[in-house]
Protein backbone atom coordinates (compact mmCIF):
# COMPACT_ATOMS: atom_id res chain seq x y z
CA UNK A 1 0.00 0.00 0.00
CA UNK A 2 2.78 2.40 0.95
CA UNK A 3 4.66 1.50 -2.21
CA UNK A 4 1.64 2.35 -4.40
CA UNK A 5 1.17 5.72 -2.70
CA UNK A 6 4.84 6.45 -3.18
CA UNK A 7 4.65 5.49 -6.87
CA UNK A 8 1.59 7.72 -7.38
CA UNK A 9 3.26 10.63 -5.62
CA UNK A 10 6.33 10.18 -7.79
CA UNK A 11 4.19 10.07 -10.94
CA UNK A 12 2.35 13.24 -9.97
CA UNK A 13 5.61 14.99 -9.15
CA UNK A 14 7.04 14.07 -12.54
CA UNK A 15 3.84 15.19 -14.29
CA UNK A 16 3.83 18.61 -12.63
CA UNK A 17 7.54 19.01 -13.26
CA UNK A 18 7.00 18.28 -16.96
CA UNK A 19 4.11 20.75 -17.08
CA UNK A 20 6.27 23.39 -15.44
CA UNK A 21 9.06 22.77 -17.96
CA UNK A 22 6.57 22.87 -20.85
CA UNK A 23 5.02 26.10 -19.55
CA UNK A 24 8.45 27.66 -19.17
CA UNK A 25 9.33 26.71 -22.73
CA UNK A 26 6.13 28.29 -24.04
CA UNK A 27 6.80 31.52 -22.13
CA UNK A 28 10.48 31.76 -22.99
CA UNK A 29 9.91 30.95 -26.67
CA UNK A 30 7.30 33.70 -26.96
CA UNK A 31 4.92 31.51 -29.00
CA UNK A 32 2.00 32.22 -26.63
CA UNK A 33 0.00 35.15 -28.14
CA UNK A 34 -0.82 38.11 -25.92
CA UNK A 35 -2.67 40.14 -28.54
CA UNK A 36 -5.89 41.72 -27.37
CA UNK A 37 -7.30 41.60 -30.89
CA UNK A 38 -7.95 37.86 -30.63
CA UNK A 39 -10.01 38.12 -27.44
CA UNK A 40 -10.15 35.46 -24.75
CA UNK A 41 -11.03 31.83 -25.24
CA UNK A 42 -14.53 31.08 -23.98
CA UNK A 43 -13.18 29.05 -21.05
CA UNK A 44 -10.75 31.84 -20.15
CA UNK A 45 -13.50 34.45 -20.32
CA UNK A 46 -15.75 32.35 -18.08
CA UNK A 47 -12.97 31.64 -15.59
CA UNK A 48 -11.93 35.28 -15.26
CA UNK A 49 -15.54 36.48 -14.88
CA UNK A 50 -16.35 33.79 -12.32
CA UNK A 51 -13.19 34.47 -10.33
CA UNK A 52 -13.82 38.22 -10.41
CA UNK A 53 -17.41 37.90 -9.21
CA UNK A 54 -16.50 35.54 -6.38
CA UNK A 55 -13.57 37.70 -5.29
CA UNK A 56 -15.62 40.91 -5.26
CA UNK A 57 -18.45 39.25 -3.34
CA UNK A 58 -16.05 37.86 -0.73
CA UNK A 59 -13.79 40.88 -0.22
CA UNK A 60 -16.67 43.35 -0.04
CA UNK A 61 -18.26 41.56 2.89
CA UNK A 62 -18.40 43.83 5.90
CA UNK A 63 -18.39 47.07 3.87
CA UNK A 64 -21.31 49.23 4.96
CA UNK A 65 -22.77 51.77 2.57
CA UNK A 66 -23.63 55.28 3.79
CA UNK A 67 -26.78 57.13 2.72
CA UNK A 68 -26.70 57.13 -1.08
CA UNK A 69 -29.93 59.00 -1.88
CA UNK A 70 -28.44 62.44 -1.30
CA UNK A 71 -28.63 64.41 -4.57
CA UNK A 72 -25.36 66.16 -3.79
CA UNK A 73 -23.60 62.79 -3.73
CA UNK A 74 -25.19 61.84 -7.03
CA UNK A 75 -24.12 65.12 -8.65
CA UNK A 76 -20.54 64.72 -7.48
CA UNK A 77 -20.45 61.14 -8.73
CA UNK A 78 -21.93 62.13 -12.08
CA UNK A 79 -19.39 64.91 -12.57
CA UNK A 80 -16.48 62.55 -12.06
CA UNK A 81 -18.08 59.82 -14.14
CA UNK A 82 -18.40 62.12 -17.14
CA UNK A 83 -14.79 63.24 -16.75
CA UNK A 84 -13.06 59.93 -16.05
CA UNK A 85 -15.36 56.97 -16.73
CA UNK A 86 -17.70 57.65 -19.65
CA UNK A 87 -15.00 57.24 -22.29
CA UNK A 88 -14.68 53.55 -21.48
CA UNK A 89 -18.14 52.69 -20.12
CA UNK A 90 -20.32 55.05 -22.13
CA UNK A 91 -23.08 57.27 -20.78
CA UNK A 92 -26.60 58.42 -21.68
CA UNK A 93 -24.85 61.00 -23.91
CA UNK A 94 -22.29 58.91 -25.76
CA UNK A 95 -21.23 55.41 -26.68
CA UNK A 96 -18.02 53.75 -25.54
CA UNK A 97 -14.97 54.91 -27.45
CA UNK A 98 -13.48 52.69 -30.21
CA UNK A 99 -10.35 52.33 -28.08
CA UNK A 100 -12.39 50.93 -25.20
CA UNK A 101 -14.21 48.53 -27.53
CA UNK A 102 -10.85 47.19 -28.72
CA UNK A 103 -9.77 46.29 -25.18
CA UNK A 104 -9.78 42.72 -23.87
CA UNK A 105 -11.91 42.37 -21.88
CA UNK A 106 -14.14 45.14 -23.18
CA UNK A 107 -15.24 47.62 -20.50
CA UNK A 108 -18.90 46.78 -19.92
CA UNK A 109 -21.95 48.96 -20.29
CA UNK A 110 -22.80 49.68 -16.67
CA UNK A 111 -26.61 50.07 -16.39
CA UNK A 112 -27.40 46.33 -16.67
CA UNK A 113 -24.35 45.41 -14.62
CA UNK A 114 -24.90 47.69 -11.64
CA UNK A 115 -28.44 46.42 -11.20
CA UNK A 116 -26.90 43.05 -10.31
CA UNK A 117 -24.36 44.48 -7.90
CA UNK A 118 -24.76 45.45 -4.27
CA UNK A 119 -23.54 48.96 -3.38
CA UNK A 120 -20.73 47.50 -1.31
CA UNK A 121 -19.55 45.49 -4.34
CA UNK A 122 -19.62 48.57 -6.55
CA UNK A 123 -17.60 50.40 -3.92
CA UNK A 124 -14.99 47.64 -3.80
CA UNK A 125 -14.53 47.63 -7.58
CA UNK A 126 -14.31 51.43 -7.90
CA UNK A 127 -11.97 51.70 -4.92
CA UNK A 128 -9.58 48.89 -5.80
CA UNK A 129 -9.99 48.28 -9.54
CA UNK A 130 -9.73 44.85 -11.17
CA UNK A 131 -6.56 43.04 -12.17
CA UNK A 132 -6.25 41.86 -15.80
CA UNK A 133 -9.25 43.97 -16.81
CA UNK A 134 -7.88 47.46 -17.39
CA UNK A 135 -10.05 48.76 -14.54
CA UNK A 136 -7.81 51.10 -12.50
CA UNK A 137 -7.93 51.56 -8.77
CA UNK A 138 -9.09 54.89 -7.36
CA UNK A 139 -6.12 57.30 -7.63
CA UNK A 140 -5.87 57.53 -3.84
CA UNK A 141 -6.90 55.05 -1.19
CA UNK A 142 -7.39 57.85 1.36
CA UNK A 143 -10.72 59.23 0.10
CA UNK A 144 -13.42 56.55 0.44
CA UNK A 145 -16.18 59.19 0.61
CA UNK A 146 -15.36 60.20 -2.99
CA UNK A 147 -15.82 56.59 -4.07
CA UNK A 148 -19.20 56.48 -2.35
CA UNK A 149 -20.20 59.57 -4.36
CA UNK A 150 -19.53 57.60 -7.54
CA UNK A 151 -21.43 54.60 -6.18
CA UNK A 152 -24.42 56.84 -5.40
CA UNK A 153 -24.45 57.87 -9.06
CA UNK A 154 -23.99 54.32 -10.35
CA UNK A 155 -26.90 53.01 -8.28
CA UNK A 156 -29.15 55.57 -9.97
CA UNK A 157 -27.61 55.23 -13.45
CA UNK A 158 -30.03 52.58 -14.84
CA UNK A 159 -32.94 55.00 -14.34
CA UNK A 160 -31.18 58.10 -15.69
CA UNK A 161 -32.10 59.28 -19.19
CA UNK A 162 -30.22 61.74 -21.38
CA UNK A 163 -31.98 64.85 -20.08
CA UNK A 164 -31.46 64.00 -16.42
CA UNK A 165 -27.83 63.13 -17.08
CA UNK A 166 -27.33 66.53 -18.70
CA UNK A 167 -28.88 68.22 -15.68
CA UNK A 168 -26.55 66.32 -13.37
CA UNK A 169 -23.30 67.02 -15.20
CA UNK A 170 -24.04 70.40 -16.75
CA UNK A 171 -26.60 72.34 -14.73
CA UNK A 172 -25.40 75.64 -16.17
CA UNK A 173 -24.47 76.95 -19.58
CA UNK A 174 -20.78 76.35 -20.14
CA UNK A 175 -18.63 79.43 -20.70
CA UNK A 176 -16.39 80.23 -23.65
CA UNK A 177 -12.80 79.02 -23.71
CA UNK A 178 -10.64 80.67 -21.08
CA UNK A 179 -8.07 83.17 -22.44
CA UNK A 180 -4.56 83.35 -21.02
CA UNK A 181 -2.95 86.61 -19.99
CA UNK A 182 -1.53 87.13 -23.49
CA UNK A 183 -4.86 86.40 -25.15
CA UNK A 184 -3.96 82.92 -26.42
CA UNK A 185 -6.86 80.51 -25.98
CA UNK A 186 -6.21 77.53 -23.74
CA UNK A 187 -8.33 74.63 -22.46
CA UNK A 188 -12.05 75.44 -21.94
CA UNK A 189 -13.48 75.79 -18.46
CA UNK A 190 -15.89 72.95 -19.18
CA UNK A 191 -14.28 70.52 -16.76
CA UNK A 192 -14.22 73.06 -13.92
CA UNK A 193 -17.68 74.47 -14.51
CA UNK A 194 -19.24 71.04 -14.91
CA UNK A 195 -18.92 70.67 -11.17
CA UNK A 196 -18.22 74.06 -9.62
CA UNK A 197 -20.54 76.09 -11.85
CA UNK A 198 -19.78 78.84 -14.35
CA UNK A 199 -19.87 81.37 -11.50
CA UNK A 200 -17.67 79.22 -9.27
CA UNK A 201 -20.52 78.97 -6.76
CA UNK A 202 -20.52 75.21 -6.32
CA UNK A 203 -23.48 74.35 -8.54
CA UNK A 204 -27.12 73.77 -7.50
CA UNK A 205 -27.65 72.84 -3.89
CA UNK A 206 -24.00 73.34 -2.96
CA UNK A 207 -23.04 69.91 -4.28
CA UNK A 208 -19.47 71.10 -4.82
CA UNK A 209 -17.13 73.48 -2.96
CA UNK A 210 -17.20 77.14 -3.96
CA UNK A 211 -14.21 78.52 -5.84
CA UNK A 212 -15.49 82.07 -6.09
CA UNK A 213 -14.13 84.31 -3.35
CA UNK A 214 -11.02 82.22 -2.79
CA UNK A 215 -7.63 83.93 -3.23
CA UNK A 216 -5.87 83.11 -6.49
CA UNK A 217 -2.75 82.15 -4.55
CA UNK A 218 -4.67 79.55 -2.53
CA UNK A 219 -6.40 78.13 -5.60
CA UNK A 220 -3.09 77.80 -7.45
CA UNK A 221 -1.45 76.19 -4.44
CA UNK A 222 -4.33 73.70 -4.25
CA UNK A 223 -4.13 72.80 -7.95
CA UNK A 224 -0.38 72.28 -7.70
CA UNK A 225 -0.80 70.11 -4.59
CA UNK A 226 -3.45 68.01 -6.35
CA UNK A 227 -1.28 67.61 -9.44
CA UNK A 228 1.69 66.50 -7.34
CA UNK A 229 -0.43 64.03 -5.37
CA UNK A 230 0.27 65.94 -2.15
CA UNK A 231 -3.39 66.76 -1.61
CA UNK A 232 -5.34 63.55 -1.88
CA UNK A 233 -8.40 63.37 -4.12
CA UNK A 234 -9.20 60.83 -6.77
CA UNK A 235 -11.39 63.46 -8.43
CA UNK A 236 -9.15 66.51 -8.38
CA UNK A 237 -5.86 64.68 -8.94
CA UNK A 238 -7.33 63.37 -12.17
CA UNK A 239 -8.18 66.90 -13.31
CA UNK A 240 -5.17 68.86 -12.06
CA UNK A 241 -2.48 66.44 -13.20
CA UNK A 242 -3.26 66.92 -16.91
CA UNK A 243 -3.18 70.73 -16.75
CA UNK A 244 -0.07 72.66 -17.70
CA UNK A 245 1.50 75.08 -15.24
CA UNK A 246 0.09 77.96 -17.27
CA UNK A 247 -3.42 76.49 -17.32
CA UNK A 248 -3.38 76.05 -13.54
CA UNK A 249 -2.24 79.64 -13.11
CA UNK A 250 -4.89 81.03 -15.44
CA UNK A 251 -7.68 78.97 -13.89
CA UNK A 252 -6.68 80.11 -10.40
CA UNK A 253 -6.66 83.76 -11.49
CA UNK A 254 -9.98 83.37 -13.30
CA UNK A 255 -11.89 82.17 -10.25
CA UNK A 256 -9.84 84.23 -7.79
CA UNK A 257 -10.89 87.48 -9.46
CA UNK A 258 -14.59 86.71 -9.28
CA UNK A 259 -16.70 88.61 -6.78
CA UNK A 260 -18.31 86.37 -4.21
CA UNK A 261 -22.07 86.88 -3.82
CA UNK A 262 -23.59 86.54 -0.39
CA UNK A 263 -26.05 83.84 0.58
CA UNK A 264 -29.39 84.02 2.32
CA UNK A 265 -29.42 80.78 4.34
CA UNK A 266 -32.35 79.53 6.35
CA UNK A 267 -31.87 77.48 9.50
CA UNK A 268 -34.15 75.39 11.65
CA UNK A 269 -34.06 75.88 15.44
CA UNK A 270 -31.80 72.86 15.72
CA UNK A 271 -29.48 74.32 13.07
CA UNK A 272 -29.45 77.64 14.90
CA UNK A 273 -28.17 75.99 18.06
CA UNK A 274 -25.43 74.19 16.10
CA UNK A 275 -24.50 77.42 14.34
CA UNK A 276 -24.22 79.22 17.68
CA UNK A 277 -21.91 76.51 19.02
CA UNK A 278 -19.84 76.68 15.83
CA UNK A 279 -19.61 80.48 16.00
CA UNK A 280 -18.24 80.33 19.53
CA UNK A 281 -15.49 77.94 18.45
CA UNK A 282 -14.73 79.93 15.29
CA UNK A 283 -14.43 83.24 17.16
CA UNK A 284 -12.78 82.13 20.40
CA UNK A 285 -11.39 78.63 19.80
CA UNK A 286 -11.14 76.11 22.60
CA UNK A 287 -8.17 77.24 24.72
CA UNK A 288 -8.37 74.25 27.05
CA UNK A 289 -8.10 71.89 24.07
CA UNK A 290 -5.38 73.92 22.31
CA UNK A 291 -7.76 74.82 19.48
CA UNK A 292 -7.18 78.36 18.19
CA UNK A 293 -9.93 80.54 16.79
CA UNK A 294 -10.77 79.92 13.15
CA UNK A 295 -11.34 83.54 12.15
CA UNK A 296 -7.71 84.55 12.67
CA UNK A 297 -6.73 82.52 9.60
CA UNK A 298 -9.98 82.02 7.70
CA UNK A 299 -12.08 85.08 8.53
CA UNK A 300 -14.42 86.77 8.64
CA UNK A 301 -12.91 89.58 10.64
CA UNK A 302 -11.40 93.01 10.59
CA UNK A 303 -7.83 91.82 10.18
CA UNK A 304 -6.46 90.97 6.70
CA UNK A 305 -6.16 87.27 5.92
CA UNK A 306 -3.22 85.65 4.18
CA UNK A 307 -3.75 85.01 0.47
CA UNK A 308 -2.48 81.48 1.08
CA UNK A 309 -5.37 80.54 3.39
CA UNK A 310 -8.87 79.58 2.21
CA UNK A 311 -11.93 81.63 3.05
CA UNK A 312 -14.49 79.34 4.66
CA UNK A 313 -17.66 81.44 4.73
CA UNK A 314 -20.28 80.20 2.31
CA UNK A 315 -18.70 76.79 1.71
CA UNK A 316 -21.17 73.87 1.91
CA UNK A 317 -21.51 72.22 5.29
CA UNK A 318 -20.75 68.76 3.95
CA UNK A 319 -17.49 69.99 2.39
CA UNK A 320 -16.15 71.73 5.48
CA UNK A 321 -17.07 68.82 7.71
CA UNK A 322 -15.42 66.41 5.28
CA UNK A 323 -12.19 68.45 5.29
CA UNK A 324 -12.04 68.45 9.08
CA UNK A 325 -12.46 64.69 9.15
CA UNK A 326 -9.72 64.28 6.55
CA UNK A 327 -7.36 66.45 8.58
CA UNK A 328 -8.20 64.46 11.70
CA UNK A 329 -7.39 61.18 9.93
CA UNK A 330 -4.21 62.59 8.38
CA UNK A 331 -5.60 61.94 4.89
CA UNK A 332 -6.20 65.44 3.60
CA UNK A 333 -2.74 66.57 2.56
CA UNK A 334 -2.28 69.84 0.72
CA UNK A 335 0.21 72.63 0.17
CA UNK A 336 2.86 74.08 2.45
CA UNK A 337 0.36 75.27 5.10
CA UNK A 338 -1.91 72.22 5.25
CA UNK A 339 -0.06 70.63 8.17
CA UNK A 340 -1.20 73.49 10.41
CA UNK A 341 -4.70 72.00 10.43
CA UNK A 342 -3.68 68.47 11.45
CA UNK A 343 -3.26 69.31 15.13
CA UNK A 344 -6.29 71.61 15.17
CA UNK A 345 -8.60 68.90 13.79
CA UNK A 346 -7.09 66.29 16.09
CA UNK A 347 -7.80 68.42 19.18
CA UNK A 348 -11.29 69.44 18.08
CA UNK A 349 -14.00 67.07 19.24
CA UNK A 350 -15.61 65.19 16.38
CA UNK A 351 -19.05 66.34 17.52
CA UNK A 352 -17.92 69.93 16.84
CA UNK A 353 -16.99 69.36 13.19
CA UNK A 354 -20.51 69.87 11.97
CA UNK A 355 -21.14 72.83 14.29
CA UNK A 356 -18.17 74.74 12.89
CA UNK A 357 -19.04 73.70 9.34
CA UNK A 358 -22.64 74.86 9.71
CA UNK A 359 -21.57 78.20 11.14
CA UNK A 360 -19.29 79.00 8.21
CA UNK A 361 -21.78 77.66 5.70
CA UNK A 362 -24.41 80.02 7.09
CA UNK A 363 -22.34 83.16 6.56
CA UNK A 364 -22.09 83.57 2.82
CA UNK A 365 -18.92 84.91 1.23
CA UNK A 366 -19.86 88.58 1.10
CA UNK A 367 -18.68 89.07 4.67
CA UNK A 368 -15.12 88.08 3.84
CA UNK A 369 -14.05 91.05 1.78
CA UNK A 370 -11.37 91.91 4.30
CA UNK A 371 -8.26 92.45 2.17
Amino acid sequence: MKLRLKQRATTLAIFFALMAVLGSMVVVSGVAPIRASSGHWAITKWFLAFSKNRSVATHSLGIKAPELDDLGRVRRGAGHYETACANCHGSPLRARSPVALAMTPTPPLLPPLVERRKPRELYYVVQHGILFAGMPAWPTQKRPEEVWDVVAFLVRLPQIDRDEYLRLISPETRPAPLPTADGVATAPLATCTRCHGADGGGGPGGAFPRLVGQPSEYLLDSLEAYAAGERHSGVMQTVAAVLTDEERRVLANHFGKMMAPGTDPTASPEDSEAIARGRKIAEHGLPDANVPSCIDCHGPGEQPISENYPRLAGQPTWYLERQLRLFHAGHRGGGANAHLMDTVAANLQETSYRDVAMYYSSLGNASQEDD
